[in-house]
């Protein structure tokens, strides 16, 4: 039977952090697999960690990334020195580490009498250029045609591990179907009015909406407190953008990085075409908690039995910034879901499906 177990410790030494998170461990027999989320003060002793990781708990496998912070069973913690570690006896066959240096197989190029994967879990590096570009293509190599997991998000280099250190491109740990996921997304957001249509834009600037200009799309959404005030109206009303293929309830929710009442237009941080679908959105602590539990109680009443362990991964603009406390998701989380073996971090960006996103937390689960 699969089993996991969770730990988290904080230390400024990592060697201390690491004994006292593998000393929390329940190690389970025969474990395989191991997920390690550490401070980026410890990015220059990744190998390091690496070797330890598997000296202390005889797990030849680890994935992991760095992080400003991290996520364990019921906490999170932003700009504390330590980290958060799950391990799993997971099947022998059941899943593949993969980096640059150990590709996936690829069984619709060269590799045509290779097994595909059907999920995986993915850490990135976000010097790395058109990430989400890379992003579709790596869950284009699944055949759920999904993948989960962050940017690695460090003060300076953002090292990853993945049997060993590495920088630069996607790194992490497919699944056969063998292992049992589910996997849910929260975007911290209210809809706010009806679906519209993006009816003219060049690049990231939509300057007509429903055939009329942009702003009175987005002013109309902002409502008469916040349309006076633009600058404040561009932090909570954001643009979300319908995903190509999926059903009107799919939205990517943008930022909005420029507004001009004189022209009507609106500029945001994605590019836009015309004719694709857009709904505003109002992102606030308020919105975000509601978000948060809508989609964990969604979750847990779509499952027959109790998930075994999760992985979160949060943006790092949420955490403190959004609910006050680096700790809230975490407990949303134990509060639905109480005693689950739990590992994550704050990530520079999220990854969903086939997209990457900011402001989301997302949840897997193993089950």
């Amino acid at each position: 039977m699969i089993r996991f177990s969770a730990s988290s410790a904080f230390h400024e030494d990592w060697p201390v952090a690491m004994d006292l998170a593998v000393s929390g461990l329940d190690i389970p027999r025969r474990a395989s697999l191991g997920f390690a989320y550490f401070s980026d003060q410890y990015g220059g002793n990744v190998q390091d960690m690496f070797d330890r990781l598997v000296k202390l708990t005889g797990i030849p496998n680890w994935v992991g990334t760095s992080s400003v912070g991290i996520i364990g069973q019921g906490m999170g913690a932003q700009d504390q020195t330590g980290m958060s570690l799950l391990v799993g006896n997971l099947p022998e066959g059941s899943f593949r580490v993969f980096s640059g240096r150990e590709r996936l197989p690829n069984p619709q190029g060269t590799d045509t009498d290779a097994e595909q994967p059907y999920f995986a879990i993915v850490h990135a590096d976000p010097s790395t250029p058109d990430m989400a570009d890379l992003v579709a293509d790596m869950a284009s190599k699944v055949s759920s045609g999904f993948v989960t997991g962050g940017l690695a998000l460090a003060r300076g280099q953002a090292p990853m591990l993945a049997n060993g250190a590495l920088h630069g491109g996607i790194s992490g740990v497919a699944f056969s179907e063998q292992i049992m996921v589910t996997t849910r997304l929260t975007q911290g957001c209210c809809p706010v009015g009806d679906v519209h249509t993006v009816t003219a834009s060049e690049r990231n600037v939509i300057s007509e909406i429903d055939g009329r200009p942009a702003m009175d799309a987005f002013l109309s959404a902002a409502g008469t407190s916040l349309g006076q005030d633009l600058r404040r109206a561009a932090r909570y009303i954001l643009p979300g953008l319908g995903v190509t293929g999926r059903d009107d309830a799919s939205f990517r929710v943008r930022n909005v990085i420029g507004l001009d009442p004189d022209n009507g237009l609106i500029a945001i941080n994605d590019s836009v075409e015309a004719g694709q679908k857009l709904r505003f959105f109002r992102r606030d602590a308020d919105c975000a908690r509601a978000d948060m539990r809508r989609m964990l109680a969604d979750l847990r009443d779509s499952l027959e039995h109790p998930p075994l362990a999760g992985l979160y991964v949060s943006c790092a603009a949420r955490g403190m910034q959004m609910f006050g406390d680096d700790n809230a998701e975490a407990q949303m989380l134990d509060e639905v879901f109480p005693g689950l073996p739990v590992a994550g971090f704050f990530a520079g960006g999220e990854i969903s499906h086939d997209q990457l996103y900011g402001y989301t937390g997302v949840l897997t689960l193993f089950l």
